[in-house]
């Protein structure tokens, strides 16, 4: 039965992302450090003054972070997604659900991804494959489990790096754009974008900005990597050597950031990829992301305990709320605002090759 695959999968996905070494390798770029604040020795202002919160989709965030998409599917996953919530609901963040393609084939599994009785009131974002609407899900199935579960918006992912890796990948692409952008215009609720983790180019980004996206989620390369996670859980010495080989593919956070804000019309975009903690969240939104997210830390706290997770939500905000403090800002927006220094090689014209001397880019380094 196609839908035991998936359950199967997802297990598998869980048990390597919460047990193996599955980010991007070191050296391979991604990182944040790419950007850097501006100390202010005299910020003029009360650290108890700070106010990082921000408003999604009409409700209120403690701190500009979202729950990363992770899992679902099987009763495991359930149990942490619940934590996860939980979590979010003490902490005032909000949270993506993983993947919930099972739910077309599975109904069942729809009580692995419930989670508004013990977070009734966070942001909540639904998530299917784009990939999908190439493969007969309509944007009716899309509202439809949406809904189930309570969302406030959906997220279509682009993963088209996980499934060329994957064996029996989703890999037809063509035409994907014009079924997206149904999608987006009649599903009915606010809409993103995401990549998992290998981000996206000047181009790919252009075409996103067609779209009447509610937000763009940039997740480039320097956290997870699908593709390696893919190459660990392969039978064959072929799937496990192609993992490895695409195990660093993708453009890296802050490029691929930086191209999301720069190119994105003005689609607010949320900063993501290997971001780890509150220092990392200040410098993309330094850079111009409205909004955070993180995974695979949370995801391993929610293996053990809903404490554990708050404990990294709450070391994370302290890390956020001191950042802002030391450049003299007093919330999100005077963040936003605040002058940074980005490592030219970092900007997506030059990692791609449009511009061939890196020190020709003079000015505001944004």
């Amino acid at each position: 039965m196609q839908g035991d695959g998936i359950t199967e999968r997802k297990a598998e996905h869980l048990r390597v992302a919460i047990e193996e070494d599955v980010e991007v390798p070191v050296g391979a770029g991604g990182t944040f450090d790419a950007i850097r604040l501006v100390y202010q020795a005299l910020p003029e202002l009360d650290l108890e003054a700070i106010d990082p919160s921000v408003t999604l989709f009409g409700k209120r965030l403690a701190f500009p972070l979202m729950i990363g998409s992770m899992t679902g599917g099987t009763a495991e996953a359930g149990v942490i997604n619940r934590r996860l919530a939980e979590a979010a609901a003490r902490c005032g963040v909000g949270m993506f659900l993983g993947s919930q393609r099972v739910m077309l084939e599975r109904p069942d599994t729809v009580a692995t991804f419930a989670i508004r009785d013990v977070a009734p009131e966070i942001p909540l974002v639904a998530n299917i494959g784009a990939v999908q609407l190439n493969l007969g899900v309509t944007p009716a199935d899309v509202r439809s489990v949406a809904d189930r579960v309570g969302a406030d918006a959906v997220v279509f992912h682009l993963n088209a790096a996980q499934e060329a890796v994957q064996a029996g990948g989703d890999t037809r692409f063509a035409g994907l754009g014009e079924r997206l952008a149904e999608a987006v215009a009649t599903v009915g609720l606010p809409c993103g974008v995401k990549e998992v983790g290998a981000g996206f180019s000047i181009d790919a980004v252009r075409r996103l900005a067609r779209l009447p996206l509610a937000f763009i989620e940039s997740a480039g390369k320097g956290g997870t990597s699908w593709t390696l996670i893919e190459g660990r859980r392969a039978t064959s010495a072929d799937g496990r050597q192609l993992g490895a080989l695409f195990a660093d593919w993708g453009i890296p956070s802050v490029t691929s950031l930086l191209a999301c804000v720069e190119h994105g019309g003005g689609v607010p975009i949320i900063a993501s990829g290997g971001l780890r903690t509150g220092l990392d969240a200040a410098r993309a939104i330094a850079a111009g992301a409205s909004l955070t997210a993180m995974a695979l830390p949370l995801l391993r706290a929610a293996a053990r305990s809903v404490d554990a997770v708050v404990a990294e939500l709450e070391a994370f905000r302290r890390a956020l709320v001191t950042a802002m403090f030391l450049v003299g800002a007093r919330d999100v927006e005077a963040l936003r605002r605040t002058r940074v220094r980005i490592d030219r090689r970092a900007r997506p014209e030059v990692y791609e090759g449009r511009v061939d001397d890196p020190h020709v880019l003079e000015g505001d380094p944004r």
